[in-house]
């Protein structure tokens, strides 16, 4: 845990040393960084109650009093009506504030370009990545965006290995399921099937969040597989909207019906699954990860009506 600590410690100050950020004045500017941030919270809010900013950016009351104060007299932010309660007073920029504010933004804007320039594209995705994957871990239940799309090359690997990494952890599930996921993986790039098939992620903030497959099995049957939810993106509906993507996917291809196989002790899959038309049909003991375990099959029978229009699948490389 100690180096944990120490690791989060340490790139803190690299980063805060990397844009600038412990100088006197903020890049270059007459204000301080959390003064800049303090100009940024009263422009997205403004008219803003001091109240207001100081849940917003949770630092000492008296402390954000002074500030405003310090901002006040140097005319780049007013309260705009008297009152016995400064906190009760609405705080805005005035017009000077507004001309600092786009500065500092220019300015950040420019730092940052420069340090994405240093970067390979591939590299720059890596970090913005890594940066919004950081917030959600720390903020889970911050407000947030999902979006569906097809996966793109070199995803299906990586849902591969997060699916052993998650299953590894939260079950023991070890190389036995990797090696059975990795297969499964493998077969549907090599075999892969541009109009019945499709491997969906749902993004968040740029990052994934979750993913399932669906695959042709025959006989009018494709069969949902390797559904994951991040841990940061559960209770979000991650998992409802990508099983009915598949459902809707599988209808607008004229199958008759979609099939899985999960785990008895899988209950938060097995509550999703059946919410979304699914019944468990049969069940069967295995270790084929090493470990006594009781699979399910479950079945989803489809109508034609109300199909949506069909996703485009993906195209392997």
């Amino acid at each position: 845990m100690n180096e944990k600590i120490e690791a989060i410690r340490r790139f803190n100050r690299f980063y805060t040393q990397h844009l600038g950020a412990i100088d006197a004045h903020f890049l270059g500017s007459k204000v301080s960084a959390t003064e800049a941030r303090v100009l940024y919270e009263i422009a997205q809010r403004a008219p803003v109650r001091a109240a207001t900013l100081q849940e917003a950016m949770q630092i000492d009351r008296g402390y954000l009093s002074r500030m405003i104060t310090r901002l006040a007299r140097n005319g780049l932010v007013k309260r705009d009506s008297p009152a016995h309660d400064r906190r009760a007073r609405p705080v805005s920029l005035t017009d000077q504030g507004r001309r600092i504010l786009e500065q500092l933004e220019q300015r950040i804007n420019h730092a940052l370009a420069r340090t994405l320039d240093r970067l390979l594209p591939l590299e720059q995705s890596d970090l913005v990545q890594s940066l919004s994957r950081a917030q959600r871990l720390l903020a889970p239940a911050s407000e947030a965006r999902f979006t569906i799309r097809l996966a793109q090359p070199g995803e299906p690997s990586l849902i591969a290995s997060r699916q052993s990494a998650l299953y590894a952890e939260s079950h023991g599930w070890g190389p036995k399921l990797e090696c059975l996921i990795a297969e499964t993986v493998a077969s549907f790039l090599r075999k892969f099937k541009p109009d019945r098939e499709a491997c969906w992620v749902a993004e968040l903030d740029g990052i994934m969040a979750g993913a399932v497959f669906l695959t042709d099995e025959g006989d009018d049957t494709a069969r949902l597989r390797l559904l994951h939810v991040e841990p940061f993106a559960r209770r979000r509906g991650v998992g409802d909207a990508l099983v009915q993507n598949c459902l809707s996917f599988a209808r607008t291809q004229g199958y008759h019906r979609v099939i899985l196989w999960t785990h008895t002790v899988l209950e938060t899959a097995r509550r999703l699954y059946a919410r979304n038309g699914f019944v468990c049909i049969a069940t069967a003991p295995h270790d084929l990860f090493g470990v006594p375990l009781q699979g399910e099959d479950w079945e989803c029978r489809l109508s034609p009506q109300n199909a949506s229009s069909p996703a485009k699948t993906w195209a392997s490389a």
